[in-house]
């Protein structure tokens, strides 16, 4: 196999981090899930369906990044801008149909709930901006170390 069908470091160190992200926000949804199913009774279940749900969108989400990454990947060593454009397109086209069909699966599935099912498609993004605003927070503390450091000598 050639480094054309090697996966790059970064597409595994990001689709990791994606993972990471997804499962930490569905155990939050399940712990949430789980408060709301004791404290108003049959309001939403927790049963295997949340469960079940839960750990396909997670899948779902994650393999759904891995395949942007993959594309990015390939289309970053495409030279011909419109065999570019068009790979990118239909890697958008198929990773929609992925999560729809998922989102069908749930919907229709009585082995799913619809909202487990669901909300881990979100988790990646939410991640995603939440990772940046931390980083963003850390770089400004650290220049207003800096500059107070630079202010006492």
């Amino acid at each position: 196999m050639g480094s054309e069908g090697k996966i790059s470091p970064a597409v595994k160190k990001e689709t990791i981090n994606i993972l990471i992200y997804t499962c930490i926000g569905t155990v939050l949804m399940w712990i949430v899930l789980f408060v709301i199913n004791k404290t108003i009774k049959d309001f939403v279940p927790f049963d295997y369906t949340v469960i079940l749900a839960g750990v396909g969108g997670t899948a779902v989400a994650t393999l759904n990044f891995f395949l942007m990454g993959l594309t990015i990947q390939k289309v970053a060593s495409e030279e011909d801008e419109q065999k570019a454009r068009s790979m990118m397109r239909v890697s958008f086209t198929r990773r929609m149909l992925l999560q729809i069909l998922w989102l069908i699966a749930v919907l229709a599935a009585p082995c799913f709930y619809w909202v487990a099912g669901f909300a881990p498609l979100l988790f990646p993004s939410i991640g995603i901006k939440l990772t940046g605003i931390i980083k963003f927070k850390k770089k400004t503390s650290n220049i207003k170390e800096v500059d107070g450091q630079q202010d006492e000598h």
